[in-house]
């Protein structure tokens, strides 16, 4: 394969590039991406249906040799996390096993990537790219090796940041995902560049209550020894006024807004294969946590109005013109902390071992039984990772799932991408381009 070789100011190189989150934010914020690599032929694919002036490569990254590509201004990595992250011990061959769509992946697309943080060394050896963003998940800070990878990056001439930041708070340059997706991002540039204006790009924007105005927010680590972590877990948003200082919580998008709300749900009761027991027990926490009834009158008379059931019932009539509606929420079946949230909160992080988030719509109920149950469906797994509606997705369902959360989501990439593309080729390098008003 013949590479362009021709540079950019603000071209990148997506290493480890999947579906094309992190290339996908790069050009929201104005930049280009001159050459993607991964090893699933599948990512390879919808990545260069939606990237077609990139330059693709389907090949394991720690085995080829960087002169392979040509030389970049900057460059995205997002090494395998498996090795780093808490869910490492799960089985080997679970994604041999049929999903909730019945479906399994491809021996190609189960294997995992055996590319390296290491590789990021090697790269930048050769390219010496003037800045680098690497993510991965907050787990990798954990790593054993990490001090003797961060040195490693440190003697080829690069300073570094590292930057904590959850999806839902990549409001810098426009909307944030509508999920919680805490991941960790180190920002690395090399020495004589400008440094990147962090405050500028990673402090979302807050009311605060006490000062009666808005904000920008600032990270307030519970445990100043340990300034890395998942928000709420680890670091709260605080007012940055000295007097004040008081936790302030920026303003997220809802799973709601992920939701096709035009796709049916099978009743419980109804469904042909019953659900688990674990999940229905999540179904029914789920219900008496956020599935406050409301009486709704149905008749046409003015001045009546639906009412919480914890309330006594309006008086009754002879007709039956009270029904009963239960607001829609989620159900989380694997993992991520909880087991259910409503739909007002961001959805659960998306991951990409399968489809693990069931939608409870409500209708008029009498049991738990009688609500509505699907799963969600590889669309809005990539609406929640805010991929643009237009994007082009290819492979089974289950796949689609893997390909969207083994994504970067687009916003993180578009405001981090912006952030180091200001500090090396200054102010008005895109022309206004992704530029926030």
């Amino acid at each position: 394969m013949l590479f362009n070789r021709r540079t950019l100011a603000a071209d990148s190189t997506d290493g480890f590039a999947g579906a094309g989150g992190s290339s996908t934010g790069i050009r929201q914020a104005g930049g280009t991406v001159r050459t993607a690599l991964n090893h699933w032929r599948l990512a390879v694919d919808v990545h260069n249906a939606n990237h077609p002036d990139t330059d693709h490569d389907c090949a394991d990254i720690s085995q080829v040799d960087p002169r392979r590509y040509p030389t970049t201004t900057f460059a995205w990595f997002s090494p395998s996390c498996t090795n780093h992250s808490i869910a490492k011990g799960a089985r080997r061959h679970r994604d041999a096993t049929p999903d909730l769509f019945g479906e399994v992946l491809p021996d190609e697309a189960a294997e995992r990537s055996r590319a390296t943080m290491w590789d990021v060394v090697r790269f930048a050896e050769y390219h010496r790219y003037r800045a680098i963003i690497v993510e991965n998940v907050v787990d990798a800070r954990d790593w054993i090796l990490w001090p003797a990878w961060i040195s490693g990056m440190h003697a080829l001439g690069y300073r570094s940041r590292l930057v904590c930041l959850n999806s839902m708070h990549a409001q810098a340059l426009g909307d944030g995902a509508p999920q919680s997706r805490d991941r960790l991002y180190v920002i690395f540039w090399l020495e004589g560049e400008h440094d990147p204006d962090f405050d500028k790009y990673t402090r979302p924007t807050a009311y605060c209550e006490h000062c009666d105005t808005t904000v920008r927010a600032v990270q307030a680590w519970k445990n100043p020894g340990r300034r890395y972590g998942k928000y709420k877990q680890q670091y709260v948003w605080r007012c940055p006024t000295a007097r004040c200082h008081a936790e302030v919580f920026p303003a997220v998008r809802p799973a709601a807004d992920a939701i096709n709300w035009t796709l049916p749900a099978v009743r419980i009761g109804d469904r042909g294969r019953p659900l688990a027991d674990k999940t229905m027990k999540r179904v029914r926490d789920g219900y008496e946590t956020y599935g406050v009834p409301l009486l709704v009158p149905v008749e046409g008379r003015e001045g009546k109005q639906a009412r919480p059931a914890g309330l006594p019932m309006r008086t009754c009539t002879a007709r039956n013109e009270t029904g009963v509606a239960v607001p829609p929420y989620i159900v989380e079946l694997r993992g991520g902390g909880s087991t259910h949230r409503p739909v007002a909160e961001p959805l659960a992080t998306v991951c990409a071992s399968g489809n693990h988030h069931g939608l409870l719509p409500g209708g008029t109920v009498t049991a738990v039984e009688d609500l509505g149950f699907r799963m969600l469906e590889p669309s809005e797994y990539a609406a929640a990772m805010e991929f643009p509606a237009e994007y082009l997705w290819l492979g089974n369902k289950r796949e689609r799932v893997r390909l969207a959360g083994n994504a970067v989501t687009p916003p993180a990439a578009r405001d981090l991408f912006a952030m180091v593309a200001e500090a090396v080729l200054g102010d008005g390098w895109n022309d206004g381009v992704g530029v926030a008003s």
